[in-house]
C-alpha cells in the first residue's frame, strides 16, 4: 500500500475519531451543565421522559422560554409587604393549618405573578421556575401536593407543616432572588 493511499485512509480515520470525541466532550459538559442548573428537576425530567436526551432537549427548551419572561427584582417596599403577608399566613397555621397552606400558595403564586412569571397552570409554573430555581423547586411540589391534599381534608397536621417548611423555602428565594449576590440579575 503506497504512502498516499495510507494517508488517503488514516487523516479521514483520525479526523472521525476527533469529532467523536469532541462530540462526546461536548455532550457531556452540557450534561453537566445542565444538571448544575437543575438539580433534582434534572434526574426527575430524565425520569419522566424515559430518555436523557429528551429531558435535555426539554430543559433546554425551558431555559429559551425562560429567556423571554420578564422576571424581575421586587421593590424593597412590595419585599417588605410580602414577608409581612407571610408572617401572618404563618400566624394563622395554628388555628386553621389547611386554610394557612392553601394561602401560603396563593401568596407564592401572587410573588410569582409579580416577579413576571406566568402564573395560569401549576405545571408550566413548575417549568418556568424549574430554570433559576431547580434546587429548590422540589419543595414546590411537594407543598402544592399538600395543598390539593388538604383541599380535600386528607392531609396530616404534619404533611400541612411540612408543607409550611416547603412554601417558606421557594418564597424566601423568590423574595430575594433579585438582590442575591450570584443571582444572575443585575
Amino acid at each position: 500500500m503506497s504512502t498516499g493511499t495510507l494517508l488517503a485512509i488514516v487523516i479521514p480515520v483520525a479526523v472521525l475519531i476527533v469529532l467523536i470525541a469532541l462530540a462526546i466532550f461536548l455532550d457531556r459538559r452540557r450534561q453537566r451543565r445542565l444538571r448544575e442548573r437543575f438539580g433534582a428537576e434534572y434526574d426527575r425530567t430524565v425520569e419522566e421522559t424515559g430518555s436523557r436526551r429528551v429531558a435535555e432537549y426539554d430543559l433546554g427548551a425551558r431555559e429559551e422560554r425562560h429567556e423571554s419572561l420578564d422576571i424581575r427584582p421586587l421593590a424593597p417596599d412590595r419585599r417588605q409587604r410580602y414577608a409581612r403577608e407571610w408572617r401572618g399566613v404563618q400566624e394563622h397555621f395554628v388555628d386553621r393549618p389547611e386554610t394557612a397552606v392553601h394561602d401560603a400558595d396563593q401568596l407564592v403564586t401572587a410573588l410569582m405573578r409579580e416577579r413576571g412569571y406566568p402564573t395560569d397552570d401549576f405545571e408550566q409554573r413548575a417549568r418556568d421556575l424549574s430554570v433559576e430555581h431547580g434546587r429548590t423547586l422540589e419543595h414546590y411540589r411537594a407543598a402544592h401536593e399538600v395543598d390539593q391534599l388538604g383541599s380535600e381534608h386528607r392531609a396530616t397536621t404534619e404533611q400541612l407543616r411540612g408543607a409550611m417548611i416547603h412554601y417558606r423555602v421557594l418564597f424566601d428565594e423568590l423574595l430575594s432572588d433579585g438582590n442575591r449576590p450570584g443571582s444572575g440579575r443585575s
